[in-house]
């Protein structure tokens, strides 16, 4: 076998436990995609197109250049046809705790309950890690089926497939989806059945992954040159999953309050198209929810509440 006897050292190589470590699978990725995909695609076609809505993160198509190896292509962002400005809400809660602090994954499970409630499901939950996934929906399954709404779970119970989950998501009007990695991107529901998508945490890839682990080590800093531009596509390929034509209208909530306290929360809502964005407690949130979704229309206490401007975006709102 090549990745024992000749191992190369442009190539990861892992190993992996499966059917409670009864088996062991040996795989192998290359280290730079950009190489491959420069020799063996680019270079024997005359021209080849790509398009995406997440191929700009914050810092534009510099990311995706480097890492597909598109050195000298030429590229042209196009505008939406939403008007993220009056159809799309984000709503960042101040006083939740930060991952990994005491009491966060409670403060989350009750955030998800309330938010639901309010707005009667119509909630689309994205995690990035499937034992969380798996807790939240054991927490707040029962407390949001005696409200009247069905909680689907990615993986759970005799929910089915992805698909299957998706499909039953699409035809309950009051029902929540908690999906993991496969549901931030390619997920298209139209309409007010997927009103709110709420983001548990920033999308940042698992550190131990080996091959995470292995390209971040091509960068000088590889949490500020690969990890961040990674996560924010991923970032933006979940706002996606929100407005899905020029009808609908819709909330994002974040439930990682380090959006806002750490320096690199800012490239994150750089990367968005220009909405608005409000912060606040989150006990105020569910009421905010209601009242957008429903009417278009912020309802908040702190009436005289003066925007600052944000660049790229609409306004900064704090709500009481």
């Amino acid at each position: 076998m090549a990745m024992v006897s000749e191992p190369s050292s442009q190539n990861i190589y892992w190993a992996e436990l499966r059917t409670r470590g009864k088996d062991i699978l040996l795989r192998s990725a290359p280290l730079r995609v950009g190489e491959t995909l420069r020799d063996q695609v680019f270079s024997q076609k005359e021209s080849v197109i790509l398009t995406s809505a997440t191929l700009q993160g914050a810092d534009g198509f510099r990311y995706i250049r480097e890492t597909l190896g598109l050195d000298g292509a030429e590229e042209l962002s196009v505008g939406s046809p939403f008007d993220f400005s009056s159809a799309a809400l984000v709503c960042l809660p101040t006083d939740i705790p930060e991952p990994r602090k005491p009491f966060y994954q409670k403060e989350v499970e009750a955030s998800l309950i309330n938010i639901c409630k309010a707005i009667g499901g119509r909630t689309l939950v994205l995690f990035t890690s499937n034992s969380q996934l798996e807790a939240t929906y054991r927490a707040i399954s029962e407390a949001l089926e005696e409200a009247g709404i069905v909680v689907l779970g990615q993986g759970q119970r005799l929910d089915g497939s992805r698909s299957q989950v998706l499909e039953s998501f699409r035809s309950l009007s009051r029902s929540v989806l908690l999906g993991s990695r496969s549901f931030w991107e390619g997920v298209d529901v139209v309409g007010p059945t997927l009103s709110c998508v709420v983001m548990v945490r920033l999308p940042f890839a698992v550190p131990t992954d080996p091959v995470f682990e292995a390209r971040s080590q091509i960068f000088e800093d590889g949490f500020y040159d690969y990890a961040i531009p990674q996560a924010v596509l991923s970032f933006r390929q979940g706002f996606g999953r929100l407005i899905r034509s020029q009808g609908d209208r819709g909330m994002m909530v974040v439930l990682d309050r380090r959006i806002l306290t750490k320096s690199y929360g800012r490239l994150f809502l750089d990367s968005l198209p220009q909405c608005r964005v409000m912060h606040g407690p989150m006990a105020a949130i569910p009421r905010i929810a209601a009242g957008w979704i429903e009417s278009g229309t912020v309802p908040t206490s702190n009436a005289d509440a003066k925007p600052g401007e944000m660049p790229d975006h609409e306004s900064e709102t704090e709500i009481d």
